[in-house]
């Protein structure tokens, strides 16, 4: 069975995730996969749009598979995990700029990779499944697949605590920091897209939304706003430190899990982002310089080893929570030169 079934149906491309025993992971074969019908759909008079959902109710897609990056990684040969992650990005790109719209159905899991192929379309449905985040800094890289523009995007400083937290979001705070755009329940999706699939136009989307669930962030929006208006992340625990509530203290617990140093990029890369302005492009070339140093300098392999390799959750971190990062944030950020992250094909 295919990890990825590619087809057409009516006036739409289908693109659906078929690896449902690995959460849908996104191999290095699935995004190119994924990239070569985007290309083939953009000029076929046939199609209208492109459907993107996944097989399975457990998860539209948790992330990209790491495994083989970690084993590359360790034997020293970085050069792999720059091209998965240089052709990934080129694919988000493409996604994130196609013509036609794009619609995703994201049930269940939705993280990392996942977000680079759910999360850029136009109309991005979710349900009461749905739990949408953007973990990497779990296993010191920083959020990425163009996840850092839509953190960039979130209103106030979401996005600076959901890109350092790691926090989950279920649908109402996904549309909320804008990572999804309808609600739709999910025993209403098959019907949706078949009628998506026959329909000359998108009505049956705005048939078929429903109102959100609410959204838990906009109860400590105001606490998160106040915690996280400093790019440093010292400011930031030591604002924390200073309050007496739950909020802090969950948010001091959830920052202490993750690596200092990607935290600390993951903030640089987002106001960097917000005051630009920026666009998808610029924010997988910003995402890039620091993955393509991800594996020599940074706490990415030693993270996937506490977390999926030896899972004793007990990473040893190449900073102190508190340290001053400022000269390794603005190496592990600083242009590439000839390597520079570009979007045409080779």
């Amino acid at each position: 069975m295919s990890d990825i079934l590619i087809r057409s149906s009516g006036h739409a491309g289908r693109i659906t995730l078929n690896r449902p025993q690995a959460l849908n992971a996104l191999t290095y074969e699935m995004a190119m996969q994924i990239d070569a019908a985007l290309q083939a759909w953009d000029t076929d008079p046939q199609i209208a749009r492109v459907i993107i959902d996944a097989t399975g109710d457990k998860a539209f897609c948790a992330g990209g598979d790491i495994a083989q990056l970690y084993s590359t990684g360790r034997a020293g040969d970085f050069s792999y995990g720059r091209r998965f992650w240089r052709d990934e990005y080129r694919m988000n790109a493409r996604l994130a700029g196609f013509a036609k719209p794009v619609i995703s159905f994201m049930q269940g899991f939705t993280m990392g990779g996942g977000v680079g192929v759910g999360c850029h379309g136009r109309h991005r449905i979710v349900g009461h499944s749905s739990q949408i985040a953007m973990p990497e800094v779990g296993i010191g890289l920083v959020p990425d697949v163009g996840g850092s523009a839509l953190l960039a995007r979130a209103p106030g400083q979401l996005g600076a605590y959901l890109g350092t937290t790691a926090s989950r979001m279920g649908a109402g705070d996904a549309i909320l920091a804008g990572f999804a755009d309808y609600f739709v329940p999910e025993t209403a999706w098959p019907a949706l897209i078949e009628a998506l699939c026959t329909s000359p136009d998108l009505a049956p989307l705005e048939a078929a939304k429903a109102p959100p669930p609410p959204a838990p962030l906009k109860a400590i929006e105001a606490q998160i706003n106040a915690a996280f208006a400093s790019p440093n992340l010292p400011d930031i625990l030591a604002h924390l430190s200073d309050q007496d509530s739950e909020f802090a203290q969950n948010t001091l617990k959830s920052l202490g899990r993750n690596s200092p140093l990607a935290m600390a990029c993951a903030l640089e890369m987002v106001r960097r982002l917000q005051s630009q302005d920026s666009d998808m492009r610029t924010a997988l070339e910003l995402e890039y310089r620091y993955t393509f140093r991800a594996m020599e300098h940074s706490d990415f392999l030693e993270g996937i080893r506490a977390a999926i390799i030896d899972k004793d959750r007990n990473p040893k971190w190449r900073h102190a929570l508190h340290q001053d990062m400022q000269a390794d944030i603005q190496a592990m950020l600083a242009p590439l030169g000839a390597d520079t992250l570009t979007f045409e094909q080779e």
